[in-house]
């Protein structure tokens, strides 16, 4: 018996239909959608939302936490629309992540968005024996699009900040087996072999999909 899930599909590009991650995941989300039909599909497009900056009374109401002392108003305001957007995350049972390379790394939109829900005793604790996540159990895939070509082993694997990160960050969080697509080189080659690459990412992620 399939039992009803969450999915929040985190959209990290601005380019709308012109983004080579963001097609893809469309073709994943289709395909989910038709395995799974009762399932809640939630979309979190980084750049339409309404993130906060973690600065001033957020920063200081997260050190307030850490060092056990009271909030303030301010404090306990800002800190509520932190609580309110890392319940989101949390609250979800499956993860799709849809994101461009930017300067060898990730839009800073998404950076932006991991900095607010990767906090200690929500996302992720720590003991003697270093950092332990707390979001566990739970699948997650990624779609990485990048104009160059960045494969294992080359000269230019060094360049690559974006994937590296990004498995740090969620794997800090207690993900565990990501399942990564990589659409790379989507800028080399011309139209007919980016063409080529987009349709074996698509089978890619609809296979995914269908068992996710």
């Amino acid at each position: 018996m399939h039992i009803i899930a969450k999915l929040l599909y985190i959209q990290a590009s601005p380019r709308g239909e012109r983004s080579k991650s963001s097609q893809v995941a469309q073709s994943f989300l289709e395909s989910y959608k038709e395995a799974c039909p009762d399932d809640e599909t939630i979309v979190l497009n980084i750049f339409d939302e309404d993130l906060p900056s973690f600065d001033g009374f957020t920063v200081q109401a997260k050190y307030n936490i850490m060092h056990g002392k009271e909030h303030s108003d301010e404090q306990r305001a800002a800190w509520s629309v932190v609580e309110r957007i890392i319940g989101q995350f949390t609250g979800a049972d499956k993860f799709l992540v849809s994101v461009p390379m930017w300067n060898f790394s990730v839009p800073y939109r998404l950076k932006q968005y991991l900095d607010i829900i990767m906090q200690p005793g929500y996302t992720f604790g720590a003991d003697e024996n270093g950092y332990f996540g707390l979001v566990k159990d739970k699948p997650i895939a990624i779609i990485y699009a990048r104009g160059g070509e960045y494969r294992p082993g080359s000269d230019r694997e060094a360049f690559d900040m974006q994937k590296k990160y990004l498995e740090l960050a969620f794997g800090m969080m207690g993900f565990a087996g990501i399942n990564s697509i990589v659409v790379e080189p989507t800028l080399q080659g011309g139209p007919e072999t980016t063409e080529k690459i987009m349709q074996a990412a698509i089978e890619q992620a609809q296979k995914l999909a269908r068992n996710f």
